[in-house]
């Protein structure tokens, strides 16, 4: 299933996209793309469901509709940074020894194709297309071997960053990565069974038509299933969390010279099967 949120922001209803690509609405159903509903009872639930008895939408999705993020009520936005071998590289930085985790604020979210405001005072905005990884089964201390039991779908995440608020102003990465809007998510979550493989999948990332990033999940340092066992060590993770596990190369950090975001640009990413993003970008 392909379920998603739809609507104004923040009377976003929850739907699917059906084999047409068209929106179907899931509001007689639950209450929200949230909690419960993430749950493996919840989604069985909905897989059950004929989408051609559910309410057509008017609109096509991501034109003339318009679609919020893909989670709603998000817990905990959950961040993995320099996870990638060829992205760690292009940065100069070692290869970590453990996953080096940080936290998006939730008020960072927003819809797939939604403005991303360049904040007062920046200089180095910058774009990381990254696989989010939406947890279903809550649990702390998941082994390995049943990492992948707690895990719901998946889905695009545009991990927008502030480079000189997240290195050069003292403290956390945290300062540079929370900013509002600095979390687009979606366009779907792609339920787990529809993803064969999620160490297997490219994604991209262009900004106004110039492809910076270009690579695959099978670069990864920490695995899905090793990020959910390692971060459910430290926090119990509960349905609805979402976890952006890293960025391949091509960040605006590792050109050279580096190369920011400024107002007045189009960003557009995406993940082999799990959809793309476009958003614009403004003056905050």
């Amino acid at each position: 299933m392909k379920l998603l949120r739809y609507g104004a922001p923040g009377q976003e209803k929850p739907g699917l996209l059906d084999a047409a690509g068209r929106v179907r609405d899931l509001s007689a159903h639950v209450a929200d793309i949230a909690g419960e509903a993430l749950t493996p009872a919840g989604l069985e639930r909905l897989k059950a469901l004929d989408p051609e008895s559910l309410p057509l939408v008017p609109g096509t999705p991501q034109k003339d509709l318009r679609l919020g993020a893909c989670v709603g009520r998000i817990g905990k936005f959950i961040c993995i940074g320099l996870n990638y071998a060829d992205h760690a590289a292009e940065t100069g930085a070692p290869i970590p020894a453990e996953p080096i985790i940080f936290a998006k604020w939730t008020s960072a979210v927003v819809g797939p194709n939604d403005d991303v405001e360049i904040p007062r005072d920046s200089v180095k905005t910058d774009w990381e297309v990254e696989l989010g990884v939406v947890i279903g089964k809550g649990g702390r201390y998941i082994s390995e071997d049943e990492a992948m039991e707690h895990v719901a779908g998946y889905c695009v995440v545009n991990d927008v960053s502030e480079r000189e608020f997240q290195i050069e102003r003292g403290g956390q990465w945290d300062k540079g990565k929370g900013c509002d809007t600095f979390g687009p998510t979606g366009p779907w979550l792609v339920t787990a069974d529809e993803v064969a493989d999620p160490q297997d999948l490219k994604l991209w990332l262009e900004v106004d038509g110039k492809r910076y990033q270009d690579g695959s999940t099978k670069t990864m340092i920490f695995t899905v299933r090793q990020i959910v066992s390692y971060l459910s060590r430290f926090m119990s993770l509960q349905p609805g969390d979402v976890i952006s596990t890293g960025t391949p190369p091509g960040v605006g950090l590792g050109q050279k010279p580096p190369v920011f975001l400024s107002a007045g640009q189009t960003m557009r990413l995406g993940i082999e099967g799990l959809g793309e993003q476009e958003q614009r970008t403004v003056s905050a």
